[in-house]
């Protein structure tokens, strides 16, 4: 038919290519109703949830998939079973409607932040001596629950005492969606910015580290790009930035770069060679290498220039599938650098692990570096993953009834 356009062969074959690799598993419901009660001796991480997801009206899923008019806050505590009972760097999801907080991941406390008052409050109620802050940014195909329990993994498993500040946005939660959770970065670049400065401008935080996966990645580096361009600089307390897996560009990561300025926060990159996800987005990129995916050692020199550290993994081996977690998804590292940082804040020298698990380019300078490394990859679902670009930026605004306005 005259003028209709048939999507490309390589874009119909990524679920073919992903689905068998990750099983195209189906997810938790009902996550956050009923509450669960605490067990006696769960641990507990008390997070603020800000998303740019359409609220939902199922109360057991609080947020679809779709995109929201403004950001909403919410303060969640999940419950993390004891550790007799789980291994790290895993989520043990839970399987009926009320979960069991003594072997799975429970959500005992969803509460909505409707004023600056009570955003205020959560931050001096939550802050440690060093008035440190910890901002998650997941990556392709999460709901609004994967994001949360993962993020709470993430901090129970590393040990860190930062406060915990989940960015979440609207991807569908399903690996045919990947092109609308591309969009959806995209679309959620100025709330994730606003939410970096809003952080910042805080008395009550010192030092903000970003913590970001994959298709996150590429949603960080874009905000922290335009903020450089729009302020002239990225605000000194924003210290560190791990990118976990990154989808970006190789060429596109230098150009953004250079555009954030001379005043940029330490970069810690997680790279692997074996990541097939990245492989998939390299594929529809054009065959252009993904950050994430490719061998460090020929962009050694520029990487040095930019002042950006690299961890290669590719020695790793992964259960996942993907090779998309293979660094942080192995209990004997991540047991290794959570007892290093167990009961301590985020501040701290250099780890340098490459003797003991044959992992190469891995000089970890500062703090950051150390909280990737401790950050079991479970960083987010290992399905699949995405690509990138485009543009949208709305204008910010004010907290009313639990939402930012734009």
């Amino acid at each position: 038919m005259a003028g209709l356009r048939v999507p490309s062969r390589r874009f119909l074959l990524v679920p073919a290519i992903l689905c068998p690799l990750t099983g195209c598993a189906t997810r938790a419901e009902h996550v956050f109703q009923p509450l669960a009660l605490a067990a006696s001796d769960a641990s507990q991480v008390d997070m603020l949830v800000a998303t740019t997801r359409k609220p939902s009206r199922n109360p057991g899923q609080l947020y679809t998939g779709d995109r929201g008019t403004a950001i909403s806050l919410n303060r969640i505590v999940v419950s993390i079973p004891p550790d007799r009972n789980r291994t790290i760097g895993k989520v043990q999801l839970p399987l009926l409607d009320r979960a069991d907080p003594e072997k799975e991941f429970a959500v005992l406390d969803v509460g909505k932040v409707a004023s600056e008052q009570q955003l205020l409050e959560w931050v001096r109620k939550n802050r440690n001596g060093k008035r440190q802050v910890l901002i998650f940014v997941h990556g392709f195909n999460n709901t609004y629950a994967d994001a949360v329990l993962r993020f709470a993994q993430i901090v129970h498993d590393a040990g860190t005492d930062a406060e915990p500040i989940l960015f979440t946005w609207p991807s569908r939660g399903d690996v045919f969606d990947y092109l609308y959770d591309k969009e959806s970065t995209n679309y959620s670049r100025h709330a994730l910015e606003d939410l970096i400065l809003q952080a910042t401008k805080s008395p009550d935080v010192a030092d903000v580290t970003i913590l970001a996966h994959s298709m996150g990645a590429w949603l960080t580096a874009e905000a922290l790009r335009d903020i450089a361009m729009r302020n002239k600089t990225i605000p000194a307390k924003v210290r560190n930035v791990v990118l976990a897996s990154p989808d970006i560009d190789i060429d596109v990561f230098r150009r953004q770069f250079i555009e954030m300025g001379p005043r940029r926060p330490h970069f810690t990159i997680l790279t692997s060679t074996n990541d097939k996800a990245l492989q998939v987005s390299s594929l529809l990129s054009g065959g252009v290498g993904r950050v994430g995916g490719t061998d460090p050692t020929p962009y050694a020199p520029v990487l040095k220039e930019l002042g950006v550290s690299v961890i290669d993994t590719s020695a790793i081996t992964s259960s996942d599938p993907l090779g998309h977690n293979a660094f942080a998804d192995t209990p004997d590292i991540v047991r290794l650098l959570g007892k290093r940082l167990a009961g301590q804040s985020l501040a701290g020298g250099e780890v340098s692990i490459a003797d003991r698990f044959g992992v190469s380019a891995a000089n970890f300078a500062g703090t950051a570096a150390r909280l990737a490394v401790a950050a079991p990859a479970s960083v987010i679902s290992p399905k699949a993953r995405e690509i990138l670009k485009r543009e949208l930026s709305p204008d910010g605004g004010q907290i009313v009834d639990g939402q930012i306005s734009y």
